[in-house]
């Protein structure tokens, strides 16, 4: 009879391939960019539609950044930062200090 594992560790086991850590950090930056672009968003009381227009992008494209559906270009987070009145900040961290 084969042993039963929890999630946590069939998650880890998965994590290990290094190919699956990298898909799991492209998905994670993803879902913090999106997350960061709606509470910003959010805060100033403006609709998917708003930005879509201040930012030059149609509403379904700024519901896939939010959900973590599409890995942007630099260009596209120079234009969402303007169209929510902020400054893009790019910059590198250490590996033992990333989140």
């Amino acid at each position: 009879m084969s042993e039963r594992r929890s999630w946590n560790e069939l998650r880890d086991e998965t994590l290990a391939s290094p190919e699956a850590r990298e898909a799991y950090d492209a998905a994670r930056i993803r879902f913090e960019l999106g997350a960061a672009v709606r509470e910003r968003r959010e805060s100033l009381a403006m609709t998917q539609a708003q930005l879509a227009q201040r930012a030059g992008l149609q509403q379904p494209a700024v519901a896939r950044f939010e959900a973590g559906g599409t890995m942007p270009t630099l260009p596209l987070l120079e234009r969402l930062a303007m169209a929510l009145g902020l400054r893009l900040h790019v910059g590198f961290e250490p590996l033992d200090r990333a989140s």
